[in-house]
């Protein structure tokens, strides 16, 4: 309620590709739908987004939780399970029909979705996500792909982890994202490309 009384619109974070032992909805996911454990967060498990339907009231529910409390979009994360050792094999297709299935379901609700990384699809998703985010693309040299939303007139947001912001602000503010050097413990210390 205080940022939109300072007119500044909030959205709302939640993975969408994973399981996450410590949420309150952890219990509802049926067994069958786990599958590997996240690289870097051993807690964590990919999903199998090909079955969606075994857990799409769940989804349903956190986007119904995210009107509930006022946000104006979502951040699904952890949409490009893929691209992953995820447990499942997973394809291209399986993980395109999942995420315009959240594109759909947000904008039914009236919530703008923003397209977190997943860089290699951003052809087939542009027209389903109202903007983008993206971590690190200028590290791995990949905000190319990004342009898509820039050509649409929708927004790129980003950070950086690793660069100095001598290394990528010049190239962000050229490209018309909006980018940030944070830390990996999201402490809230940030430089903006912006200042």
């Amino acid at each position: 309620n205080e940022l939109h009384e300072r007119d500044i619109k909030v959205i709302c974070y939640f993975s969408a590709g994973t399981y996450e032992d410590f949420r309150d909805d952890a219990n509802k996911f049926p067994k069958v739908v786990l599958g590997n454990a996240l690289e870097d967060w051993p807690d964590e498990k990919w999903i199998d987004i090909s079955n969606y339907n075994l857990f799409s009231d769940i989804m349903e529910a956190r986007m119904d939780l995210a009107v509930k409390k006022k946000c104006d979009g979502i951040e699904p994360d952890n949409i490009d399970g893929y691209e992953n050792n995820n447990g499942f094999n997973l394809n291209y297709n399986d993980q395109l029909e999942y995420n315009r299935w959240l594109s759909k379901e947000a904008h039914e609700r009236g919530l703008s979705i923003g397209l977190k990384n997943d860089v290699d699809q951003i052809n087939d998703l542009v027209d389903y996500f109202d903007f983008a985010i993206n971590e690190q693309c200028f590290e791995y040299d990949e905000c190319h792909l990004l342009e898509p939303f820039i050509e649409q007139n929708k927004a790129v947001f980003g950070v950086e982890y690793e660069l100095t912001i001598n290394q990528f602000c010049k190239k962000a503010n050229a490209m018309r994202f909006s980018w940030l050097q944070m830390n990996y413990e999201l402490d809230g210390e940030q430089v903006s490309c912006d200042e």
